[in-house]
């Protein structure tokens, strides 16, 4: 299982690579909403550096599902976190975005908790089969969860709701891109096409993946990489270990003290997430205010000068 879960790793960085090009067009290129959905996709599409980071993300997502296919749901999860703290090193480089403490305390939880999560790994795990019914209640069930912040005003303006559904979109197409893989290992050496086609995974891999990736996108125009990259990543991996239990029939470790490093991996993870959810940014109304207060104040010392 080693093997599969760097590959994972290595997936992820991929991933990251592929979502800091797309985030450095979000200042260009326009929010795919309501009547503009149509003519900013298009935009997207046109746009050589964001579709060379889709290419990239491709490739991540291929590796992604080859790691799947010989590895447990929420261990390939767990390393898919390490792309959350390449992102935050590359934001800081190369787009110099910057974060509160309290944003950093939520940063930090989420990494802290990925570490304990790699360390509660063990070989010997293993999964049941599939509960299609299991899974198609729990997609629905949290799909409307992961639509509840749109209620809240700020949520909406700051870009937290659209990057907090991309990451429960995002964690649904993982257990679907599981559940795909199991099909086509237990088919053996049935025609790929047919296999294909025929599998009822495959569906919900393409929707919730192209679902995430546009509310992703629309969350990068209104919020910093840095909030919401981490964010949506956290929840695109807490999904998949919660559902791996209900939909695969996946345990906690059989020794208690793993068990509980892996649950408060869990809780870290929630719990940096919440104070990433808490991140602000600065209004309209509030730049100009800082633009005007700055022009006077030059004024003032100009005058001075004079």
């Amino acid at each position: 299982m080693l093997p599969y879960l760097l590959l994972a790793a290595f997936s992820s960085v991929l991933l990251a690579i592929g979502l800091l090009m797309m985030k450095t067009r979000a200042d260009v290129l326009p929010a795919a909403q309501r009547a503009n959905f149509l003519n900013a996709i298009s935009a997207w599409l046109h746009d050589p550096i964001w579709i060379g980071g889709l290419v990239v993300q491709a490739a991540g997502y291929a590796l992604y599902v080859l790691s799947l296919s010989n590895a447990q749901v929420s261990m390939v999860a767990v390393m898919q976190q390490g792309g959350i703290a390449f992102f935050v090193i590359l934001s800081i480089a190369i787009l110099g975005e910057r974060a509160r403490p309290i944003e950093w305390a939520g940063i930090v939880a989420i990494i802290v908790g990925m570490l304990m999560l790699g360390m509660s790994l063990s070989a010997d795990e293993s999964h049941g089969a599939m509960d299609f019914g299991a899974l198609i209640q729990f997609s629905l069930w949290l799909t409307l969860a992961g639509l509840a912040p749109y209620a809240i005003e700020r949520f909406r303006k700051s870009g937290v709701a659209p990057a907090i559904l991309s990451g429960v979109l995002f964690g649904l197409g993982g257990l679907f891109a599981k559940g795909m893989t199991d099909d086509f290992v237990s088919r053996g050496s049935a025609p790929i096409f047919m296999s294909l086609i025929s599998n009822r995974c495959l569906y919900g891999v393409v929707i919730g993946n192209l679902a995430g990736l546009v509310l992703l996108q629309n969350s990068f125009t209104t919020a910093r990489g840095i909030i919401a990259m981490p964010l949506s990543s956290a929840l695109s991996n807490i999904v998949p270990i919660a559902g791996g239990m209900l939909v695969f029939a996946e345990h906690l470790p059989a020794d208690r003290t793993t068990a509980s490093m892996r649950l408060a991996a869990f809780v870290l993870t929630v719990v940096g997430s919440t104070l990433l959810a808490d991140s602000r940014v600065p209004s309209v109304a509030t730049i100009a205010e800082r633009i005007e207060v700055a022009s006077l104040i030059e004024k003032i010392l100009s005058r001075n000068r004079t």
